[in-house]
């Protein structure tokens, strides 16, 4: 490992990057195929809060400081485009709002953005509260029968409510749409490693299998545009009818056609997997910390008895917020958040150069053990009003930050509150004895290979 000298301070000092050249570290090599949490946790334990990778041609340049983060997300988000990852995800999701930059973008946000307004909370809340009593039916249906896959039911319930809430549609008919998702973000982590050294149409077996999945997703997304199309309601006003309002006047039909495919292919997964990922890690932290379980189940209790919840319970439960807030502390969904530098600049008084792949990661980042004491441990308490810790406000960023912060924050809060207060109160989940629950950095921050657990009665 060497250090390199790349950048001066404002004061003249100058500042030092560390850099890993991966090619000459077999293990670090490794760790960017099969763990890259880790490979990101060990390289700021190792080298501080600055660091550059070199991938074959390219740098990566991993900033780990919230001030950091502060900067590139929003100080100086102009002159940062999305980056590595998502720029292979583009594959899957096209030009929808999480890959699209410039105007483009602008008029997706504009479109997309009402939709999720504080004003339709109340409404949600219902069908959020429908997706969530047929979970508890599925569950109670497999008390003490063996495993649930835990992942399986959270992607199912969010599927649902996504389908229900913003795109007034039964998606219970894509139940594939998870595994055919899992299988596109697979390739795009796949390119992103190999920096697309195989081209996608040669006929090996992830190739097919990717092609596969991609038509099963693009189709489903066409079902849900042409079943709108022919069946037109006035006044309606879901995301699939503000998509084709917002596309009505554009001449060209090939094109027209790509648009619609790439906003609702990008709202399918991001409306859904996020909030699944969540939901998935709480069940796991609340099973290895059983106080935590029986506080929230306590909290329930009390203040929803037997009834099911309402929009105003939100605030009626904060310590269920609090565990939510927590879970996606040590499990952020959004793991990395990357950029491209469109021209050279000074972050932290560090030197990037114009067309460099900038990294800020949530994941390490929310496990700073300069902003958070004993930070692996599991403490909902970090967010209640009472905690005493000081926090920089970028030290914790799981929707991301400034213009590009997630458009679907308060929804997917709003659900994740409500289906841990129904669950918990009817439920223990318990992992499956012996099964190694290991975190995996796809698009999201998903739990490799599943979470089976045990469902008994509270």
């Amino acid at each position: 490992m060497t250090a390199l000298r790349s950048a001066s301070s404002e004061s003249g000092q100058r500042r030092a990057i560390a850099v890993t050249k991966l090619r000459q570290t077999p293990s670090l090599m490794r760790k960017l195929w099969t763990d890259r949490l880790a490979m990101l946790s060990d390289a700021a334990a190792e080298y501080g809060d600055a660091v550059r990778f070199r991938m074959g041609p390219k740098s990566l340049y991993y900033f780990n400081h919230p001030d950091h983060a502060k900067y590139v997300l929003a100080d100086n988000a102009a002159n940062y485009h999305k980056g590595i990852g998502l720029t292979e995800a583009r594959r899957l999701i096209g030009d929808g709002l999480l890959t699209s930059e410039g105007d483009l973008w602008r008029q997706q946000r504009r479109t997309i953005q009402p939709a999720f307004r504080r004003d339709r909370l109340a409404g949600f809340a219902g069908l959020i509260v429908d997706e969530a009593s047929a979970l508890v039916k599925r569950l109670e249906a497999k008390i003490d029968t063996g495993p649930v896959n835990v992942v399986q039911e959270m992607t199912r319930l969010t599927l649902g409510v996504l389908g229900k809430t913003l795109l007034d549609a039964d998606l219970s008919a894509f139940f594939n749409l998870g595994e055919e998702f899992e299988v596109a973000q697979d390739q795009a982590m796949f390119e992103m490693v190999t920096l697309r050294m195989l081209p996608i149409w040669l006929p090996i077996p992830r190739h097919r299998r990717f092609h596969a999945a991609l038509g099963e997703l693009e189709n489903a997304a066409m079902d849900l545009v042409d079943g709108r199309e022919k069946h037109t309601r006035p006044g309606a006003d879901d995301m699939i009818t503000r998509l084709l309002n917002a596309y009505k006047d554009e001449p060209d039909e090939n094109l027209r056609r790509r648009r619609l495919r790439d906003e609702l292919l990008t709202i399918l997964l991001a409306g859904h997997e996020t909030t699944a990922s969540t939901l998935s890690w709480a069940w796991y932290l609340i099973d290895k910390n059983p106080e935590v379980g029986e506080r929230l189940r306590a909290e329930a209790a009390e203040v929803l008895g037997d009834r099911l919840p309402v929009l105003d319970d939100l605030n009626r439960l904060p310590y269920t917020t609090m565990v939510i807030q927590e879970t996606m502390r040590l499990y952020p969904p959004v793991w990395g958040l990357t950029r491209r530098a469109l021209r050279a600049d000074q972050v932290g008084g560090y030197r990037v150069p114009a067309g460099a792949d900038v990294m800020i990661s949530p994941y390490t980042l929310h496990r700073h053990p300069g902003f958070w004491p004993d930070p692996l441990r599991f403490e909902p308490e970090r967010f209640g009003p009472a905690s005493s810790r000081a926090q920089h406000r970028y030290a914790y960023i799981p929707f991301g930050a400034g213009p590009r912060v997630c458009v679907g924050s308060h929804l997917g809060m709003l659900e994740a509150t409500i289906v841990a207060s129904m669950v918990a109160r009817k439920f223990r989940l318990g992992l499956l004895p012996g099964y190694e629950v290991r975190p995996e950095g796809m698009l999201s921050l998903r739990v490799r290979g599943g979470l089976p657990m045990v469902v008994r009665p509270a």
